[in-house]
């Protein structure tokens, strides 16, 4: 029965492995710059258990000095197992969704095809992993000036959410979680489609090719490229709802009590005493974070694919 499956079909694990690969690379080679990013999106001027940063490279250095290296690695456990599961996830879905949506057009998808297969892939991402972001942001926010007992851990921080907010808080920012998934991940990969095709016609323009098909014209400086120009696109468009799930996401005071109740009221307070720029806090770290890591995860999950279709080949 395996021999007789659509080709495409039988690689949706490859599809998978690639993803979760590539998702490994990336938060292992940028994750200090996460940490600075989350604590720059949280601090609206007003809060008092937050170090107060000048720049990004400012902040890097204040970390290392207070609470050295380990607090540039800070919730970096869930970062890895979150960003692991998310882009496995993300890269089968997406895969899932664009054959599903090409079996009745021969192969061949429209942009917009490709921004609901993106969507949908982002929205079942967000489901399935929020509770491991909301751990990653709250063990990025501790520091010497927490008010709290901190997490010791990803257990105890699951543990110690269950007990004292219930298991609801696991869900908190689901909201524009799902906004930023599916808004972000549409954008990316819709642009990153596109824009593949557009340098593989280009390139096939100028040479003749021989038996290799599309995947044989682009190399890693062309992924590399194509990663870091969706990435920034998805960013500029997408970057509130990824501020407005970090507030959200916050521990609450001691006295139990949230700093933000709901997406509509992070969206009010951040216009009434930020205005827009509130919503872009953190950006620089981000970008500078993002754009070298979409390059990082676009060049490993191509080419890991690659090397799992020519082990399944042979």
């Amino acid at each position: 029965m395996a021999a007789l499956q659509p080709r495409s079909e039988r690689w949706q694990w490859e599809n998978a492995t690639a993803g979760a690969v590539a998702g490994f690379a990336t938060v292992a080679a940028m994750h200090p710059l996460d940490v600075v990013r989350t604590r720059f999106q949280v601090n609206d001027g007003r809060v008092t258990n937050l170090p107060t940063y000048k720049s990004t490279v400012h902040a890097v250095f204040t970390i290392t000095r207070l609470e050295g290296l380990r607090g540039l690695y800070a919730g970096f456990s869930p970062a890895v197992i979150g960003s692991t599961i998310s882009w496995g996830l993300y890269f089968f879905f997406y895969d899932r969704a664009k054959q599903r949506y090409s079996r009745h057009r021969e192969g061949k998808l429209s942009p917009g095809l490709h921004l609901v297969s993106a969507a949908e892939a982002g929205g079942l991402v967000c489901l399935c992993t929020n509770p491991i972001w909301l751990v990653k942001t709250r063990l990025q926010l501790q520091n010497p000036l927490h008010q709290t007992r901190p997490y010791s851990g990803i257990y105890d921080a699951l543990r110690t959410i269950m007990r004292e907010e219930g298991w609801m808080a696991l869900y908190k920012g689901i909201v524009p979680g799902l906004f930023l998934q599916v808004s972000h991940g549409a954008i990316q990969f819709t642009a990153y489609e596109e824009l593949r095709k557009v340098i593989i016609d280009f390139k096939s323009r100028k040479r003749i090719e021989k038996s290799g098909g599309s995947d044989a014209v682009l190399n890693s400086i062309d992924y590399a490229a194509l990663g870091a120009t969706s990435k920034i696109a998805a960013i500029l468009l997408s970057y509130p709802f990824q501020v407005m799930r970090s507030r959200l996401q916050q521990r609450p005071s001691s006295e139990g009590i949230p700093k933000y109740m709901d997406t509509w009221h992070v969206v009010k307070e951040t216009a009434r005493f930020e205005g827009v720029r509130g919503f872009y806090k953190g950006i620089t770290p981000n970008l500078l974070k993002n754009v070298p890591a979409a390059s990082i995860t676009f060049i490993v999950y191509e080419n890991v694919l690659k090397l799992l279709k020519l082990a399944r080949t042979d």
